[in-house]
């Protein structure tokens, strides 16, 4: 009955650090670039979009296209982030229980 007393109280425990650790995350901005710099994107770790910042001279009423696919690698530079820094939070604290595959 102890060992069973020590896990409950390891996985309390676990269970804690990874609500502190996802709302540390939900909370963090990331920002995504494209185009040198002429298109900035910021999301949450919600995978909110909070803002998208757009500089004048990439703007081509001849080429929306251009400006499209410039969002859209902004974003996805963002998002990268939110799942790298994901992965590596969890990681962690997976390491930290010493059981494979979860």
């Amino acid at each position: 009955m102890k060992n069973m007393s020590k896990m409950l109280k390891q996985a309390q425990k676990m269970q804690q650090q990874v609500m502190k650790a996802q709302e540390e995350l939900q909370r963090k901005e990331y920002e995504g670039v494209a185009g040198g710099g002429m298109v900035k994107v910021v999301v949450n770790g919600k995978n909110e979009l909070v803002s998208i910042k757009i500089n004048k001279e990439v703007v081509d009423p001849e080429d929306v296209e251009m400006l499209e696919d410039l969002i859209v690698a902004a974003h996805t530079s963002a998002m990268e982030q939110v799942k790298g820094d994901s992965e590596s939070v969890f990681g962690s604290l997976q390491s930290g229980l010493g059981l494979p595959g979860m």
